[in-house]
Parts: structure tokens; sequence; C-alpha cells
């Protein structure tokens, strides 16, 4: 019996449920709709690659034959997933969990104070707005209002200097691409500017709040929308209440088209300033002009792309950045630009043994973000660079916020740990005070569960930290349904924060981990370098470790631990499951680079050179990209843990065809009757903007799939 076409739905569906209830009770493998090979060899440096489903990279929307693909494939996963025991009991504890009120920091501009809420079960988060903090809030927009489904979501927003405009950016179907509009802050009354072409990018108002400057591409033709590269981004300034044609183009370099423009007014209004990126590493190149002066021309700050460079803000004409220059962990830099000669840089915030993740000028003061081993740590320091003092945080977790202006003497920030919910706190920036202001209410006992953090030696003796957290009264016997989650890449760190699936994985009686790869931010420059290009096999060999280290301590075994990791994290799932498939009970790659010879060939996908490098730039990256990429290096014959992907057809950020051909590879290449899903969510993207429905189904899937194969019951509180 083979599914072949999607020519009759019903019997389709028929057929993927007698498999599925075969595939159910163990008795043999299911049977896969087919998947078509092609004779696709590509040579690299001398050495033949074959890409046998080279065509599953068609978009969805332009390719009839992976259009059925998908529809066949989505109709056997639904069907076995419509089967899996207490599916609908998770969704329903899950549902009842997530139903409470979500409240964001709260910022001020202008006049008025403004911050998201969520009721509970919406979609979209709202944006309110109101005059004080003590007075009722009223709803400036809500993004609930502009699809039925939820799948139109607020893709960014900017307010004037004067908060009397907002500019704000429209995302559909998870696309990274946005729609900017403008609205009167005061009457709600959307005006009739529209931008479109918009990503990878915000908006700047110019002081006078009569327009602001932004970054877009030209627009693609139709069939290269969701996949083409982006190229030639330029800089325009647009006036209110013109339309887009006559937007007055400020910058272009159409000799480097793989070059991406920031650009940002200084608060002051003084200065035009630039940041040039061309990739995923920190390392900018810094333009500015004077806006006062009509004569004023774009002036080179930094010429080179060796450091990072950001912008926090001016006193004049110096200007201060955060950066890595002689500094791998991160300091705050000040360049005059009468002087912009690097004898007469001024370090004002000198590196520290912490790494600094972020910071910001709020009041007279710099608001520092560190990481003290993955763990949020925040020091105030005044503008000549003296030491204030530590912002005294509710305990170990992770904090975010501290946004503000020259002229304010207060802030905002939310705290929260794997057990701790989102708090939300104004600190009084005079006296150093945190008063509670918002907590969230949700429905389970912090005290019921533990978090703690250890160290462990990876493949090659290096210490790598990982939190794990459970339901107190855990008994290591090896037996305990773990998840184990991490990303190790782009410099992103992952910290302690809260998290309603998770929570529910917890309390079902789940251990949860996340190790912190290298890769990542989290210890600065020389660990997050030690997980790139050449050296990316240390991030698995890191996770590797992990699981050993788990299973070692008697939380678990291989036949009960589950990994799971998103975008990178999906790469990371697809490599570590491709060279330890004995050591997984089940597996989740979501929305992954699976392919890593021509990931630089579709949207974004070129930034991530500075990362992985490339299979054209060089025989060693190549050989290096070859030797762990995920669809090149899983073997006919092999049995694979269970494994479930998941993709969403409007995902131009890593394209869908990644993991369209890693999941057709895997079908093929797997023994035994270990089930082989592949989840493809429709009118949905890389995650950002995903309204809260489809969060809630995709995680009761993945967790009644984890639930089967790793021998979890779930526990569910008593009614």
């Amino acid at each position: 019996m083979r599914v072949r076409k999607l020519a009759d739905f019903t019997g389709l569906a028929v057929v993927s449920l007698l498999i599925t209830q075969v595939a159910l009770f163990g008795q043999e493998k299911l049977e896969y709709p087919e998947s078509k090979q092609v004779n696709q060899v590509d040579n690299f440096f001398g050495t033949p690659v074959a890409d046998p489903y080279r065509w599953l990279e068609d978009d969805v929307r332009n390719s009839e034959s992976v259009r059925e693909w998908v529809d066949s494939q989505n109709a056997l996963t639904f069907s076995v997933i419509k089967q899996l025991p207490y599916r609908n009991e998770i969704k329903a504890r899950l549902t009842k969990l997530w139903d409470y009120e979500k409240f964001g920091t709260p910022f001020k501009r202008g006049e008025r104070y403004f911050y998201f809420k969520n009721n509970g079960l919406q979609n979209q988060s709202v944006l309110y707005k109101l005059k004080s903090l003590e007075d009722e809030p009223t709803v400036l927009i809500d993004p609930n209002q502009w699809s039925a489904d939820g799948t139109n979501a607020l893709g960014g927003l900017e307010f004037s200097d004067d908060g009397k405009l907002l500019a704000y950016g429209v995302q559909k179907a998870g696309s990274d691409w946005r729609t900017w509009k403008v609205m009167d802050v005061e009457t709600g009354e959307q005006l009739s500017d529209e931008l479109n072409w918009i990503k990878f990018g915000s908006v700047s108002w110019t002081k006078d709040s009569k327009g602001f400057f932004y970054s877009c591409y030209d627009e693609p033709k139709s069939d290269e929308k969701f996949q083409g590269l982006n190229l030639g981004q330029k800089v325009y300034y647009h006036r209110i209440g013109d339309s887009q044609d006559k937007d007055q183009l400020i910058h272009e370099n159409p000799e480097n088209p793989k070059f991406g423009f920031l650009p940002e007014v200084s608060e002051d209004g003084k200065y035009l300033v630039i940041t040039v990126w061309q990739g995923t590493d920190d390392r900018y190149r810094v333009l500015y002009q004077n806006l006062d002066d009509p004569n004023s021309k774009l002036t080179a700050l930094i010429e080179n792309f060796e450091n990072e460079y950001s912008f926090l803000g001016n006193d004049g004409s110096r200007f201060y950045f955060k950066s890595d220059f002689n500094a791998p962990k991160k300091c705050i830099l000040s360049i005059d630009t009468l002087h912009p000669e690097q004898d007469h840089w001024k370090v004002i915030v000198p590196e520290s043994d912490d790494s600094m993740e972020s910071a910001g000028i709020v009041g007279k003061n710099f608001i520092v973000q560190y990481l003290q081993d993955a763990k949020s740590l925040v020091k105030l320091y005044k503008l000549d660079g003296k030491y204030a003092r530590e912002v005294k945080l509710p305990g170990i977790g992770t904090a975010s916020g501290f946004g503000g202006r020259r002229d304010q003497k207060e802030t905002f920030y939310s705290f929260s740990s794997f057990n701790r919910p989102p708090s939300v706190y104004r600190y009084d920036l005079e006296t150093g005070i945190s008063t509670l202001i918002r907590e969230a209410n949700v429905d389970f006992n912090p005290d019921d569960f533990v978090v703690k953090q250890v160290f462990y030696k990876s493949k090659d003796g290096t210490q790598v930290p990982m939190f794990i957290a459970h339901k107190k009264g855990l008994e290591l016997n090896g037996k305990n349904p773990t998840l184990l989650y991490a990303y190790g890449g782009f410099n992103i760190s992952l910290t302690p924060s809260f998290s309603i699936s998770r929570l529910q994985w917890m309390e079902m009686g789940g251990v949860f981990a996340m190790p912190n790869l290298r890769g990542g931010g989290e210890y600065g420059k020389a660990w997050h370098k030690a997980g790139t290009k050449t050296n990316k096999q240390n991030v698995f060999d890191d996770f590797i470790a992990a699981a050993e280290y788990l299973i070692a301590k008697g939380y678990t075994s291989a036949d009960h631990l589950g990994i799971q990791g998103g975008s990178n994290g999906g790469l990371l799932v697809g490599a570590c499951m491709a060279q330890r498939p004995d050591l997984y009970g089940a597996c989740l790659p979501a929305v992954g680079v699976m392919d890593m010879l021509r990931f630089h060939k579709f949207t974004a996908g070129r930034f991530w050179v500075d990362d992985y490098g490339s299979s054209e730039a060089s025989a060693e990256e190549f050989n290096a990209l070859f030797a762990y990429s995920p669809y090149h290096n899983l073997v006919d014959g092999e049995e694979y843990p269970p494994t479930m992907v998941t993709t969403a057809d409007t995902d131009d950020r890593v394209v869908p065809g990644h993991s369209f051909k890693f999941a057709a590879r895997l079908q093929a290449a797997q023994a035994g009757s270990n089930p082989v899903l592949i989840r493809i969510e429709t009118k949905a993207g890389h995650g950002a903007g995903k309204p809260t429905a489809k969060i809630i189904e995709e995680y009761a899937d993945q967790w009644a799939f984890l639930a089967k194969h790793l021998g979890l019951t779930p526990q569910f509180p008593s009614k």
C-alpha cells in the first residue's frame, strides 16, 4: 500500500488513519507519501554531492507538486496526531494555563505611557495608551481586528519625538516583510501614509515629527517574494502625507548590494546615524550626517567591518557606542566626530568579567545589562563612566526592558525565571528603588518547582553551564521523561525565563534542561566564535555532552530523552540526531537550517555565512559544512528516533524547503517503525507574530508526541 499523490483526499485520510492505528500499536513502519527523487548532483571543490529532493525547494505557492506533497504529508501527520493519547487533555490544560493577563513593560513617549496587554487567549497583544500609570487605559492598536484568524500582527512601532504620531509595521502570515503605516495617537485615525517592502529594519523620526528615515528593498518579482535573496537595501526619508514614490533617497551602495542600513536620528535631533551591516556578526560601519546643516553630507565615522559599534546616543559631537573594540566582552566607547582618530577614542565603561548584553542612556545614566553565567545582572553608570549602583533584581532569572529617554527619571523592567511568571517593575533612577506594578497570575504554584544551574564538561574539556528545572521531589532513577532544548549560535544567549509551554511540560512530570552552548553570547566574543564556521562541531559536542550528563546523573535515559530546537536550534537537533541517533528517544527540529550547502541562496540565508561559513567560500569551509549538514548526513538503514519536523509555508527567514528536504530524506532513510512526521503550518512564518491559537495547537501536538515516545503519563492538576 503506497500513498502517491493527493488525488483523492478522502481516500488518503482513510489510508492514513489505518496506517496510524497500526503505527501507534507498533506493528509496522508507517507508509509515507511518495517523495520523488531527481538526478541532481553538484560539485564542490571536486566532491560530488547528490541532492535528490532539490524540487522541494520550490515555493509551495508556485509549485503544484510541492503543494501536493505538503498536503499529503500534513494529512498523514495530523491523522497520527489525532490518535495520540492525552493530546486533547494536554491542549485543554495548556489553554487554561495560557489564559492569564500578560502585560508588557510600559514606556513613555511625549506626555503618555504605553504598554502591551493580552487578556489571556487573544491571538495578538493589544497596545494601550494612558496619561498616567493610575489612569484608565484605552486601546490604541488592536491587531486582532486586522484578520479573522489572527495571522496579521504588529511588526514594529516607532513614536514621533512628541508622542503625537505613531509609525507601525503590519506583518502578514508570519512573513519578514512589513508594511508600515502612520496613526494619529490622540484620535486613533490612520493617515494615508503606507510604505512597503520593508524588512530587517525600522523607522526613525526627525525631531520636528514631520517625517522619518527608513530602509527598504526594491519590490521583488512575484515568484521571488518569499525565496529570493534580499539585496540592495536603501535608506529613504519619508515626509508625512506623501506617497512612497515621492520619498527622498538618502543612501545606497550599489557596488555592495549585500550591505544593509539601519538609520537612526539622535535623541537631540541633530544627527542622522546610519549603521551599516552585512551579516549576522556584530561588525558595523558607521555613517553620520549633521541634520542642522543643510550642506552636510553623510560622512564615514567607522570605515571597516572589524568591530561592533552600536549607537547609544550623543552629547553634541561626542557619540557613545556599545563596542567590542579591544574588549571581547564589550564596553561603552565614546568617539568625538570632531576628532575621530582612534587615539582620541575614550572608554567610558570598561570591559567587565561579565558579558555586556545591552546598554542604553536613560536620564543621566548608562543602564547596562550583563550576563553573569547566563543570568541577568544590571548596573548603572553615570555618563562620565562612574559606577553608580547595581539594580537589585528579585532573584536569579532574566530582566528585560530598561528603556527610556534622556529627560526621564524612571524606567521599567520585567523579571522572570523558569518557575516565576513575568513581573513588571517601575525603577526610580534617583533613589534606586524598584516598585512592583504588575504581577502575572498563572494557575500554578511556583514553590512546586526547582530550578538549578550545573556545569558539565564537553568533549574537549570546556565547562558548559546548564539550567535544569522540574517538580520538587524528583527521583533520579534514570526514567524521567526529559526535554533538552538549546540554540548555540549567532551570539544569542539563552537565559532562565518563563514559558507556559515549558511549565506545562514540567507540571506533567517532565524535566526541562537548557544548556548554554558555545556559539551563543553568554561569555562574550570568544564563546561565540568557538561555535562558528569550522568550529561549529563544538556546538554539537556541547549538546551531546549535555545529554550524556543528564543520563549519567540519573535524570533520564536515552529512551526517555527528547531534544528540541528551532531555526539554528533546528539545525542543532538535526545534526545531533544524525550524529548520535542512539542518544535520544524523540526529536523536535523546528524551522531548521538543514541543507548547509545551499542555505545562502535564499532570502536572509546569505547573512548567516558569518556564523556558518559558505560551501562556496573555500574547501575548508565546505568540508566543515558537509561533515555535519543534517540533510546530507542521514544514512540509509539507520534507526532514527521518532521525529516530528515543524515548519511553516510562509517562513521567509529559513525557507521551508530545508525542512521539506530533510523530512523526505529522513523518511527514505528510516529503518524500523519509529515515525518520521512533518507538521507544516499554513499562513505562518518563522515564528514572529504567530497567533496564540496556532501556538497552543502546535505545543499540544509536540507534547503529546513526546509523551507517547518518551513514556510520559501526563499528570494533571485535580479539578
